[in-house]
């Protein structure tokens, strides 16, 4: 078998150590005769698993005792209907920050289920950098402010949260979550699809103050009220858990390399190295983001033309590089490198890059 290097955004490369449990465990799950999949979700060998994660998500993120910890289904799509739907009620209106175009999907499905306005956005500067604060023009009676931490495609990532007052801060933190340190404490709730960081796709991730998911509509279908979900443990029906049980394997990973601390040391490693070989040679790779929005997890950048970029992608995979294709509608070059993408992986990337351009000069 031989393992390639894998920079697709999503879903995106798992722990080697993750897989392999999962592969040795799959038709006999703890001696009980069968694999997990099997397992009823109202079984203590299910328990177990679903309990561990929750506990491990709120031990590696910092999660103070004031926000709870929630595995729901729909990917962060599903979240982009769930928040207004609970939070949005008649007579509010809440800000959205634009910085791409998953930004742009959530403020769009909001619209349809209330007021929503736009508080900022870069999309006039093509979506190269994150907002900063003196353009914010945010609503102090708003019922909520939501913003995208990390965007997959332009590849930005705000380096730190904007100052939005009293107003409830709602972060989609798809891809970058658990990359980093943060300040938990400072949102009312982050959301995020599990495929980049976390495990596999199928399930999302949501972290909430306890007093912002109780003041969520009581008018809603149970199935959408994340007061349903929160007084059930997350087994209000039944969770995708396969799913979960491979994010237990991710959260055990983490914590078994140091946390947080090292997972951030890696991430901080493996961008200076991309963005470095890419600076080292302007002339031939040009990186569009501006630097204080470079991304640490989604790299994009240009050749100098589009033969060029296909050329590229076509070689690199063969060399056993995969997914660095950029997004449909932008095109170009995009690196993933989140968390399970190691700091051998980009080294690979980058000496790919140097032999490459040295053989394909216009």
């Amino acid at each position: 078998m031989t393992r390639v290097s894998n920079f697709t955004a999503g879903p995106a490369a798992l722990p080697l150590a993750v897989l392999e449990q999962a592969r040795d465990e799959l038709l006999d799950f703890e001696g009980s005769g069968m694999s997990i999949m099997e397992n009823s979700h109202r079984s203590k060998t299910y328990e177990r698993v679903h309990d561990e994660a929750l506990a491990l998500m709120r031990e590696l993120m910092g999660v103070p005792s004031s926000h709870q910890v929630l595995f729901l289904q729909g990917g962060a799509r599903g979240q982009f209907a769930m928040v207004p739907l609970n939070f949005l009620s008649s007579g509010k209106s809440a800000d959205y920050l634009l910085t791409g175009v998953w930004s742009e999907g959530a403020f769009e499905e909001a619209q349809t289920l209330g007021k929503v306005r736009t508080a900022g956005s870069t999309k006039g500067v093509g979506y190269t950098r994150v907002l900063r604060q003196e353009e914010l023009e945010l609503d102090a009676g708003a019922a909520y402010v939501h913003m995208t931490t990390n965007n997959t495609i332009y590849g930005t990532q705000w380096r730190s949260e904007p100052e939005v007052g009293g107003v409830p801060l709602v972060a989609d933190a798809s891809s970058d979550i658990l990359s980093r340190r943060i300040d938990v404490s400072k949102y009312a709730m982050i959301y995020a699809g599990a495929q980049k960081n976390i495990g596999p796709s199928g399930v999302v991730v949501v972290i909430a103050r306890e007093d912002f998911l109780s003041s969520g509509r009581k008018d809603i279908p149970q199935v959408w009220r994340y007061a349903t979900h929160a007084k059930a443990n997350s087994l209000w029906h039944t969770p995708p858990t396969f799913a979960i049980y491979l994010v237990r394997g991710v959260l055990r990973w983490v914590k078994s390399v140091g946390g947080l601390a090292q997972i951030e040391r890696w991430n901080d490693e493996k961008a200076a190295l991309l963005y470095s070989t890419i600076d080292a040679d302007p002339e031939y790779w040009r990186c569009p983001v501006e630097r204080e929005s470079r991304s640490k997890m989604n790299v994009v950048w240009r050749l100098p033309s589009e033969a060029l970029d296909e050329k590229f992608v076509k070689e690199a995979t063969a060399a056993g590089l995969v997914g660095l294709k950029g997004y449909r509608t932008v095109g170009g070059i995009r690196a993933s490198i989140y968390n399970a993408v190691s700091v051998a992986d980009v080294a690979r990337l980058c000496d790919f890059m140097k032999a490459f351009a040295a053989a394909n000069r216009p």
